[in-house]
């Protein structure tokens, strides 16, 4: 292993490593907020998804479209 390796090896390691910290439980409550979650309203997005699907008579694939009365 030449030199430039293993110096690529360290940068790599020491990269991964800084990104590990512990948080402190009185901090915890910062990350614990609702604007952190990846959906902030997950019964909202549930009954979203439940009317979405009753009125184009599909469910699954939010992406494609349905059959149905195509009204929203």
């Amino acid at each position: 292993m030449n030199k430039a390796n293993r110096l690529f090896i360290l940068w790599i390691f020491t990269a991964s490593v800084s990104g590990c910290a512990e948080v402190a439980p009185w901090e915890r409550g910062n990350l614990a907020k609702p604007q952190m979650a990846l959906d902030p309203t997950p019964m909202q997005t549930g009954f979203r998804s439940h009317i979405y699907g009753s009125r184009e008579a599909a469910s699954g694939g939010d992406a494609g479209s349905g059959g149905g009365c195509g009204c929203y």
